[in-house]
C-alpha cells in the first residue's frame, strides 16, 4: 500500500497521497487487523500498528510529492535560465552589430578623411599648375623654361603621388578580400633587400642609408616581390617621419630558424601606446600624437608578413631615439 501512495504522490500530487493514505488505513485495518471486516480495533497493540502505518504513510506521500514539486521547479527554472540566456545573446547579438556598424562608420569616416587630404592636395597642386600653363599659353602670363619645367615636375611627382596611392588601396582591398597571391621560391635574402633599396633610390635622395647584412644569410621561401615592398614600405615610412639628412640603418640575420630584418631611422619614434594601433588600415602617428591620415603602409605590411607566418613588431633602438622596425619571416621548409 505504501507503494501506491508513493504512485499517488507522483502522480496526483500531496493532497491526493493524503487522501490515499487515509483510505490505505482504513482498508489495513478493515481487511488485516481484527476482527476481520470490521473497521474496530480489538488489539491495543494494533493501534500502534496502525497509527505507524498512516505515519508512515502520510511522510511517504509528502516527501513524494514534494520531490516532484522540487522536479517542476528546477524545470521552471532551467526554462527561465534558458530564456535569460536566449535574450542575453540576442542582446550580445544586437550590440555586436552596433559595435561592427560603429567600427564600419569610423572606417568609412576615416577614409574620407584619407581621400580628402591625400587626393585633393595632389589634385590641387595638378590644377593649379596646368592652370598656370594653360594661362602661359593664351599669354596671360609670361612663364620662363625654368619655371614651365618645375610646373610639369610638380605634375609629374603629383601625378605618382596618386598613382602610389591608388596602388595601396587597391592592394590592401585585394588583401581584405582574401584575393592575396604569394609565389614562394627560394631567394636570398640579400637579393630581396638590395631589390627594395634600389627601387627606395628616389625617396632616400635627402636621407642616408647604411646597410648592414650578416654573413651567410640564408635563403628564404618567400614571394620575393612581396617581402621587398614590405621593406620598401618601412623605408618610405622612416623617410616621412625622420628628418632630412638623418640615417637610416637596414639589418639582417639569421636566428635559428628565421630571419630578421630590422629597418631603424632618427626620427620622431612612436610612442608605446600607439605601437599596435599603428598597423591598423587609416592610423597614423606624428609628434603630437595620434593623427588621422592614410596609414595604408604598414597595414599592408603587416599582412604581406603574416601571410608568410612571420611577424612585424617595433621595438626601442638603442639610442631612445626613432623607431625600430624588425620583421621576423620563417626560413621555409627544406
Amino acid at each position: 500500500m505504501v507503494l501506491v501512495i508513493l504512485f499517488v504522490a507522483i502522480f496526483a500530487g500531496s493532497i491526493s497521497a493524503f487522501l490515499a493514505s487515509i483510505a490505505a488505513m482504513l482498508c489495513f485495518n478493515y481487511f488485516f487487523l481484527p476482527p476481520i471486516g470490521a473497521l474496530t480495533i480489538a488489539d491495543p497493540q494494533n493501534w500502534v500498528a496502525l497509527f505507524v502505518f498512516l505515519v508512515v504513510a502520510l511522510t511517504v506521500g509528502q516527501l513524494s510529492a514534494r520531490v516532484k514539486r522540487r522536479a517542476r521547479e528546477a524545470e521552471a527554472s532551467k526554462r527561465e535560465i534558458e530564456r535569460l540566456y536566449e535574450e542575453l545573446r540576442d542582446a550580445f547579438e544586437q550590440a555586436s552589430q552596433t559595435e561592427a556598424l560603429r567600427r564600419s562608420e569610423k572606417l568609412k569616416s576615416a577614409l574620407l578623411d584619407a581621400v580628402t587630404h591625400d587626393i585633393r592636395t595632389p589634385l590641387t597642386s595638378i590644377k593649379a599648375s596646368v592652370t598656370t600653363l594653360i594661362s602661359e599659353l593664351r599669354r596671360e602670363i609670361s612663364l620662363d623654361e625654368r619655371s614651365k619645367y618645375e610646373m610639369l615636375l610638380v605634375i609629374d611627382e603629383e601625378c605618382n603621388r596618386l598613382n602610389n596611392y591608388t596602388e595601396k588601396l587597391i592592394e590592401l582591398a585585394r588583401i581584405e578580400a582574401g584575393d592575396l597571391r604569394l609565389y614562394r621560391r627560394w631567394t636570398a635574402l640579400d637579393e630581396i633587400i638590395n631589390t627594395a633599396v634600389e627601387n627606395s633610390r628616389q625617396i632616400l635622395i635627402n636621407h642616408k642609408l647604411n646597410v648592414k647584412l650578416s654573413e651567410e644569410l640564408p635563403a628564404v621561401l618567400v614571394d620575393s616581390h612581396a617581402i621587398a615592398e614590405v621593406i620598401y614600405l618601412l623605408i618610405d615610412n622612416a623617410v616621412k617621419y625622420s628628418p632630412e639628412q638623418s640615417l637610416i640603418m637596414i639589418t639582417a640575420s639569421a636566428i635559428n630558424d628565421a630571419v630578421e630584418i630590422m629597418v631603424e631611422d632618427e626620427g620622431i619614434g612612436i610612442p608605446v601606446e600607439f605601437r599596435e594601433k599603428v598597423f591598423d588600415k587609416f592610423f597614423r602617428v606624428n609628434e603630437r600624437g595620434a593623427r588621422k591620415g592614410v596609414g595604408m603602409g604598414l597595414a599592408i605590411a603587416k599582412s604581406l608578413v603574416e601571410a608568410h607566418g612571420g611577424s612585424i613588431r617595433i621595438e626601442d633602438t638603442e639610442k631612445r631615439k626613432g623607431t625600430r622596425f624588425v620583421i621576423r619571416l620563417p626560413i621555409g621548409d627544406n
